[in-house]
């Protein structure tokens, strides 16, 4: 083996080391980025790149000015940990020591090492030290903490879609979080029970908005999707009850509306938790009927009872569930906002509802500052 070794070509023994050292690099870099290893790699880089700035600053100042160096304090605050910036920081502060003496007094010219270049880079240093003891202490890395964001986004709407439904049924659902944002407070969670028989779909409105109710609602669509289907239709609102209870939150509450439809007769009940009535529409009279479940709020008290409303969807009926972000304002009652929402679903029942949750959004609640959501189930 040393024989066949010392024969070995010295060009494959050098693509061999450096095959290893690049699959070393690529590996060390995978684990940074999801925040199982060493930022060594990162750290070596700004600090090459201090003394590189120092010396393109004294050699052209004009191009680049002793403030130049926030440029690696600001992205060793993305990127390093608390202790390695440290380090940064005291080989930039020696970089700016090195440059005011070989440069000369700060009023001598321009191009020198000045008080407000000194403040500036102290103040983005120390802005950088903060997000980075904000980010060690939650104990997520920079670009793993936007990957985890996106990912939470991404369950709750895959949570939210509704399973396929026979021919000759629709259902589609628009949720708008409060402000623009990415996370909503409202959330669906549905399933086919019964070998598909039934359709059992969970509209939920939980206290707060945006981004302050968003990580309550990731919870409890994860929960609520693991009881549905698994409990009886009447028990689960109750086992959600308890569950709300149990996690003792400040701000704990929530309102629901748990829909059981059966897809071969078209016949539905409704148990609901506090959310509004929902809107039935007759078809063959032209007419929506309110339909108003009885019910608490979710997470108020233990032993609540819900009772539920029933009716039948025939052929050209709708059902529509909604949170109050669509009815409710400061200037207007809930049932002028259920009139306009019913007056804006009638331009609908000519051409059909399909595609029109989004619109009606729009068209009612489009800058309403609060989390809205709407389902709407149609038999063809």
């Amino acid at each position: 083996m040393a024989r066949a070794a010392a024969t070995e070509p010295l060009t494959a023994r050098s693509r061999r080391a450096l095959h290893r050292v690049r699959v070393g690099l690529r590996k060390s870099a995978v684990d940074y980025f999801r925040g199982d290893g060493s930022d060594w790699i990162a750290l070596t880089v700004l600090l090459l790149c201090v003394p590189l700035i120092a010396a393109t600053t004294v050699h052209v100042p004009t191009w680049c000015p002793p403030s130049a160096l926030v440029l690696p304090v600001l992205a060793g605050g993305l990127v390093l940990r608390p202790a390695s910036l440290f380090l940064l920081y005291t080989c930039s502060a020696t970089a700016l020591v090195v440059e005011s003496a070989v440069l000369g007094p700060w009023d001598s010219g321009p191009g020198r090492v000045t008080p407000g270049s000194i403040l500036v880079t102290a103040a983005v240093g120390l802005a950088g030290l903060l997000i980075a003891q904000f980010r060690s202490r939650v104990g997520v890395p920079w670009m793993r903490g936007h990957t985890m964001l996106f990912d939470l986004r991404e369950r709750i709407r895959v949570q939210s879609e509704l399973p396929p439904l026979p021919e000759g049924w629709h259902a589609e659902i628009a949720l708008r979080p409060a402000g623009g944002q990415s996370f909503s407070g409202d959330f669906v969670v549905a399933t086919r029970s019964a070998g598909g028989r039934y359709l059992e779909a969970v509209l939920t409105d939980v206290s707060g908005k945006g981004m302050d109710a968003g990580s309550r609602a990731l919870l409890l669509s994860g929960a609520f999707g693991g009881l549905l289907g698994s409990l009886p239709p009447h028990d689960f609102l109750p086992a959600a009850n308890g569950y709300l209870l149990r996690q003792d939150w400040a701000e704990g509450f929530a309102t629901s509306v748990h829909l059981v439809l059966d897809l071969h007769t078209g016949e539905y009940e409704l148990l609901s938790a506090g959310l509004l009535p929902a809107m039935h529409l007759v078809s063959g009279a032209g007419r929506w009927d309110l339909k108003e479940a009885e019910g608490p709020l979710l997470g108020v008290y233990d032993g609540a009872k819900f009772e539920g409303v029933r009716g039948r969807l025939r052929s050209g009926d709708v059902l529509m569930l909604y949170t109050d972000g669509l009815v409710e304002t400061s200037d207007r009652d809930i049932s002028e906002g259920i009139d306009r929402l019913t007056g804006e679903a009638d331009r609908f029942i000519v051409a059909g509802f399909r595609g029109a949750a989004w619109r009606l959004i729009d068209a009612v609640a489009k800058d309403v500052n609060d989390d809205r959501a709407l389902l709407l189930i149609c038999r063809d």
